[in-house]
């Protein structure tokens, strides 16, 4: 098994925006990955709601964990992103249009 482990560094901690983002990071990379805390329960990376009732908060440690070989590439990425604070993650979910189209 391959595991890492990250502090959640987003003030809203793995859940809302960045709880998606890392569900959608897990489920279009195909590879099953489990996340928790250490000792604890390990709920399933590609679903958003398992993630999110975890309850992560900032600081809080996780394990990110797959069975998968040649995951640490993925793992990696995930460590990272959960360990970067994430502002901007899902603010924009549609384009802005063009400002020639903008109603003043």
């Amino acid at each position: 098994m391959l595991s890492r482990q990250a502090i959640v560094a987003s003030p809203i901690g793995l859940h809302a925006r960045p709880a998606t983002e890392f569900s959608r990071m897990v489920a279009t990379s195909g590879v099953p990955i489990t996340v928790g805390r250490p000792g604890d329960t390990m709920v399933n990376g590609a679903s958003v709601l398992a993630v999110m009732a975890l309850g992560i908060k900032c600081g809080e440690r996780i394990v990110i964990s797959t069975e998968q070989p040649g995951a640490e590439s993925l793992l990696n990425d995930l460590v990272k992103f959960v360990e970067t604070d994430q502002p901007n993650v899902g603010q924009s979910l549609a384009p802005t249009p063009p400002a020639s189209t903008r109603v003043p």
